[in-house]
């Protein structure tokens, strides 16, 4: 028997266990204001009913780019209310890749603030396949309807909640990742894939309704009303964590109680470094949870001294694909693995989630078409992560290749290839070692990024490091990139070299590294503000040094 779930009904519930608790919270912007859950429920209901009188129904796509905000909820579990498939892609992953994603997933239905509309009708987003358009917000000469408009037909006849039973593999959304090593790529994912996600998140971190999230990453708000939590949205601009003004996430977190912060590294970084200047607390805050690359620890300790104890840090590991896979807490990092990871151990993710089967395999770039149990390493040696589990999503939309090479069959369940390589140690816990298509590999052995770049890092001058290939008279060298920490007196670099190289030489798996290079300010992934482009500061380097990027692949 197929089971049965639509995220918009765990909303349906909230609003009928706690009407009048707040939903969402915006504390800033014209726009800003309210919702209690009895109202977000109205509102997206009605929204629904009007998006069906128009032909948004269910199994369309509608590409949804509207700001974090009142609006925002109330669209989404509209959409999900009326059957219809959000198209997410990040506002910050590039116009170009904004198009070539449009006309991948091909919407039919294109919902967005006037600014996205504009830029549509410019730039020719969905221009082959989007017959249906809704504003929000003013609309100017491109027809179709505002959402007030869409919100007052739903107004008018039977005022029941549209949301309608979805099998669990039934397509419910397509998000686009942020491509750091390739092309963005649509996941798909399935209505069972995101009931998964909300049980793990419940029972790993202990979410309960009541609590006030924070979250500065739009995506992950989402889950709040299905989680029974109050949102508050800070005034930031999501695709630059590390240029958010701290007072404008300090100010949100004292006024409203916040208990729980979602955070990329960069944010933690940036807030942070202000909340230690000006002797910040923030008694309320019981958990943080940041994600998308590994947090540094001296990131995790100056922001964990402004909670109060107890308080923790949590770094869940994960993908757009499968999410969560994996944690560990500030408790752990700091007090234990910190000090491996200062030795080239790697990054310590933590144990498997409950609902994770992980695995690690041997590191391959073909296509696995089936699953074996033979594929597997021994404990403590470095290989291929590869997850299943009820929130693993089973391929990207119409992208048979990558699904291919991302995807491995187990009988009547699919196996995700994180594309990340790692191994567990003795306790069952998984240690993080980069990404498979940043290793470097030299004539006579194998450099993983994370494991020697963690040595470097330990080095109070340096900000962060990156290890990258370049190919020079045949041979491929690993070059050590280095970005200085922004604060302090900058050092001599004459003398930094020597100390990073003695650094590097007590250590096998970093003593042959004995070329490096420093770079102002290294590019990173458009999301997190945190995944380093290791390939273009391979292409940089080669241009510095004489020579070609030695790079694996995606």
């Amino acid at each position: 028997m197929t089971k049965t779930f639509n995220i918009a009904s765990h909303l349906v519930e909230m609003a009928r266990r706690q009407p009048d608790a707040t939903a969402i919270i915006v504390p800033w912007g014209r726009s800003g204001g309210s919702l209690t859950y009895r109202q977000l429920d109205d509102r997206s209901s009605r929204i629904a009913r009007g998006m069906e009188s128009v032909g948004i129904g269910r199994g369309v796509r509608a590409a949804l780019m509207v700001q974090p905000g009142l609006d925002l909820f109330a669209v989404v579990f509209a959409l999900f209310k009326c059957g219809a498939i959000p198209v997410l892609v990040d506002p910050g992953i590039g116009i170009s890749n904004m198009k070539s994603c449009l006309e991948r997933a091909r919407p039919q239905a294109f919902i967005g603030i006037t600014k996205a509309h504009v830029a549509r009708v410019l730039l020719g987003w969905g221009k082959a396949s989007v017959n249906n358009l809704i504003t929000v917000g003013p609309r100017l000469f491109w027809g179709g309807r505002t959402l007030n408009q869409v919100e007052r037909l739903g107004s008018a006849g039977p005022q029941e909640s549209p949301t309608p039973i979805s099998a669990s593999d039934e397509e419910a959304a397509v998000v686009f990742t942020s491509g750091s090593t390739g092309p963005p790529k649509g996941v798909v994912y399935r209505h069972g894939n995101f009931s998964a996600q909300i049980d793990a998140l419940r029972e790993v971190y202990g979410f309960s309704p009541g609590e006030v999230n924070l979250p500065t990453f739009p995506l992950f708000a989402l889950f709040d009303p299905a989680l029974g939590m109050t949102s508050v949205i800070p005034e930031m601009d999501p695709t630059h964590p590390a240029r958010a003004n701290p007072e404008n996430i300090i100010g949100p977190i004292k006024e409203y109680g916040v208990t729980t912060m979602f955070g990329s590294p960069a944010l933690l970084d940036t807030v942070g470094r202000w909340g230690a200047a000006n002797g910040v607390t923030l008694p309320t805050m019981r958990r943080v949870i940041s994600a998308g690359a590994p947090v540094a620890p001296r990131v995790i300790e100056r922001f964990v001294s402004m909670m109060d104890e107890g308080g923790q840090i949590f770094t869940p590991y994960g993908a757009t694909e499968s999410l969560p896979v994996a944690s560990i807490g500030s408790d752990q990092i700091l007090s234990e693995t910190r000090h491996d990871s200062d030795r080239g151990r790697g990054t310590c993710v933590g144990l498997p989630v409950p609902s994770a089967e992980v695995r690690v395999i041997e590191t391959a770039d073909e296509a696995i078409e089936r699953w074996d149990e033979s594929l597997c390493v021994e404990q403590g040696v470095i290989g291929e992560i590869v997850v299943k589990g009820p929130q693993v999503t089973s391929d990207y939309f119409e992208a048979p290749e990558h699904t291919k090479k991302g995807k491995i069959h187990d009988g009547a369940s699919i196996r995700h290839r994180m594309g990340d390589l790692g191994y567990f140690d003795d306790r069952g816990r998984l240690w993080f070692c980069g990404r498979k298509a940043h290793r470097v590999i030299a004539t006579d052995r194998v450099f993983y990024t994370v494991p020697c770049e963690g040595v470097f890092n330990a080095h109070p001058g340096v900000f962060r490091t990156a290890l990258v290939g370049i190919m020079r008279q045949g041979r491929v060298e690993p070059i050590l990139i280095v970005e200085l920490d922004r604060e302090g007196d900058a050092p001599d670099r004459e003398v930094l070299v020597s100390e990073l190289l003695e650094m590097g030489r007590m250590h096998e798996h970093t003593a042959p590294i004995s070329e490096i290079l420093f770079h102002k300010a290294f590019p990173v992934d458009i999301r997190h503000n945190a995944k380093i482009n290791r390939a273009l500061l391979a292409s940089w380097a080669a241009r510095k040094l004489g020579g070609q990027p030695a790079v694996v692949g995606s």
